[in-house]
């Protein structure tokens, strides 16, 4: 039976987790003059964008577009940090258009992080959350693994990728929540023992490619929008640098040696039995389902 120690401040409310959710409901509930404590692993990764450096996209942007509606933060805060803006789909009709940035990871995530230790009300910890503590089927506090005991009306969950993560490098894979970060390890057997469903999904993370070993001449340079449109309602102009991306193309070449390594891939030789993302495959997994494309892009 593990020790508690009650902290002496109670809350209205408890947000569990410090990505883009957490620091959302955290703010939300803040700003509506609620007494928050937003409980994350590491004070040092709150809203860290971890694989894809981007805010938006189709559908993705909308919901972006209509969080900032309701007075959120990630508009704002993608606006602060924007590298390259581009509004997808100019050429087709309006209801299949949206929104796209691509942001200044650590900007982003420090602006994220300066805007929350900044917001009355909100109080932020470093712990792990081991289960929650309940009341007739309700939640009112939170437990971390130091034993420390938080108290709180309600409780907000944000999960994230951390609960039981597994990472698979090639055909070795090891618990972790993201690289040089543990997981939360016993979290989820707690919901798990309150009732709820708990299953595994999958994300695909590419390597990090250093760009001084890039040859550039030979990509494609795709320019953002000039003048770029902010995300943010509230934003009137963008005055943070712009950068343009880069593209150039898997060939048939790469696609003969992806098929002849799938052996290879955690993916395909079982190591991997959890369900994948539907828009962004692995590499090896498009050469699989779409072996009639010449060519695939590469970002």
């Amino acid at each position: 039976m593990q020790t508690r120690f009650p902290y002496q401040k109670t809350y209205d409310v408890i947000v569990i987790g410090a990505g883009h959710s957490g620091c959302e409901a955290s703010l939300a509930t803040s700003r509506m003059g609620l007494k928050t404590l937003l409980l994350t692993m590491n004070l040092d990764s709150i809203g860290q964008m971890s694989c894809n450096p981007s805010i938006g996209g189709l559908a993705k942007g909308q919901i972006v577009r209509e969080v900032d509606a309701l007075g959120g933060e990630m508009a704002k805060n993608t606006d602060k940090a924007g590298l390259q803006f581009r509004i997808l789909n100019r050429s087709k009709g309006p209801a299949v258009q949206s929104p796209r940035a691509q942001c200044d990871k650590k900007l982003y995530q420090f602006t994220m992080k300066h805007t929350l230790e900044n917001q009355t009300n909100l109080d932020i910890k470093q712990g792990e959350a081991v289960s929650l503590v309940t009341d007739e089927c309700r939640e009112v506090g939170v437990v971390t693994k130091s034993g420390t005991e938080y108290s709180a009306q309600a409780v907000i969950v944000t999960t994230g990728t951390f609960l039981k993560g597994l990472l698979h490098y090639g055909m070795n894979h090891f618990p972790g929540g993201r690289s040089g970060d543990g997981r939360a390890a016993h979290f989820s057997d707690c919901l798990r023992d309150l009732g709820f469903e708990v299953g595994r999904m999958k994300t695909g993370t590419p390597m990090r490619i250093n760009s001084r070993t890039i040859d550039y001449s030979k990509c494609e340079a795709q320019p953002g929008d000039d003048p770029p449109t902010p995300f943010s309602h509230f934003t009137e102009k963008i005055t943070q640098r712009q950068m343009p991306c880069h593209l150039t193309f898997t060939n048939e070449l790469t696609h003969q040696v992806i098929r002849e390594n799938l052996d290879r891939s955690p993916l395909y030789a079982g190591k991997i039995k959890s369900i994948g993302p539907r828009y962004c495959p692995s590499v090896e997994d498009k050469v699989v389902k779409f072996p009639h494309h010449q060519r695939h892009q590469v970002f």
